[in-house]
């Protein structure tokens, strides 16, 4: 790859990354390539037939794309970054509070099984709950269809961190979602 983008990675974040992924196979394109391609996709939110020709051609950076997030590799990734991130910023491994919020998202006609309408909103598609950490560090997601109220989906989510995070007490929500003590 010839040019640079903001979306690169770093040297450090590299070095994260590989010793996940041990593996040292000869290529023609290199794994880090891959991966700011990658990375890419998602910051832009490109077509992946419209990714730019410095990367590798669009059909292997999916192929890699796909194959990670269905063995796991992009959820292990993502734990160690957000890990590295918080220890570089002088923070334990575990956050002891999160914030849980949602969004609903308009989608297509196709949406399939996963879409409803949002009465509140006025929104036909995808509810998303999500819980950050107070630097505002992706902990859990799940996404469902717009119809079912915060209350409802937000366990969905919470069930989501159970014994991954030991110092997490406690998670300040919207008044949307009441929730009983978990």
């Amino acid at each position: 790859m010839n040019k640079t983008y903001p979306t690169n990675m770093s040297d450090s974040q590299w070095s994260a990354i590989l010793v996940i992924l041990q593996d040292k196979r000869k290529r023609k394109h290199s794994l880090r390539e891959i991966f700011d391609a990658i990375f890419y996709m998602l910051k832009t939110g490109c077509q992946w037939r419209m990714l730019p020709h410095d990367f590798p051609k669009w059909q292997l950076v999916y192929y890699y794309f796909n194959k990670w997030k269905l063995d796991g590799t992009i959820e292990e990734i993502h734990e160690v970054l957000r890990d590295k991130t918080r220890k570089d910023a002088g923070r334990e491994r575990s956050p002891s509070l999160g914030l849980i919020d949602s969004q609903s998202v308009k989608t297509t006609r196709s949406g399939g099984l996963c879409r409803g309408i949002d009465g509140g909103k006025k929104t036909k598609g995808r509810k998303r709950h999500i819980i950050v950490d107070t630097m505002g560090l992706l902990l859990a997601v799940v996404v469902h269809a717009a119809n079912i109220h915060d209350s409802k989906g937000a366990p969905f989510v919470l069930s989501e961190l159970r014994f991954r995070f030991s110092r997490l007490v406690k998670i300040i929500a919207d008044g949307g979602i009441r929730l009983k003590r978990y």
